[in-house]
């Protein structure tokens, strides 16, 4: 009796019950509504980091702009290091200047964007954008060695 039951559970997770197969996806990849969410921080990012971009191309040539998840934290650290933009201990941005590799290669600067934090802050996709453009605007500020305003425009 136990070898019956244990064949007949086996039909049926091999059994397609209404004879549909897989389906395909909810919406088609052509539409907005199919991106996840990092898909749109990075388009969100993309479309802030274009006026600063148009404004200071030639000094931002060697810049690489990348977002993470959620940034690496250790539990040593006191503080913000250097580079680490932060609002109440969580990091949001990091710039990282251009140096040497463990393996001995050159690397870029690179600012860090930290999406879910950024996310976390913000109200609703608007608030977003300006928190996104705001702290790029810092970042690349910070760069250059320059006043934010200066950067934006502002001065």
């Amino acid at each position: 009796m136990v070898t019956a039951r244990s064949s007949r559970r086996r039909g049926r997770r091999n059994r397609d019950r209404h004879g549909r197969g897989l389906r395909g996806p909810l919406y088609p990849s052509t539409l907005p509504a199919a991106s996840t969410r990092a898909e749109k921080f990075d388009a969100l990012v993309l479309d802030a980091l274009e006026p600063i971009e148009a404004r200071w191309r030639t000094e931002l040539t060697k810049l690489d702009v990348a977002v993470d998840d959620v940034p690496e934290v250790t539990p040593a650290e006191s503080g913000a290091p250097e580079g680490v933009l932060a609002d109440s201990g969580v990091p949001l941005a990091r710039l990282v200047q251009a140096g040497v590799d463990r393996r001995g290669q050159p690397t870029r600067a690179r600012i860090v964007l930290y999406r879910r934090p950024l996310e976390a802050r913000a109200k609703d996709s608007h608030d977003l954008a300006d928190l996104v453009h705001d702290v790029l605007v810092e970042q690349v500020a910070s760069y250059l060695g320059l006043d934010p305003g200066v950067i934006d425009g502002e001065s």
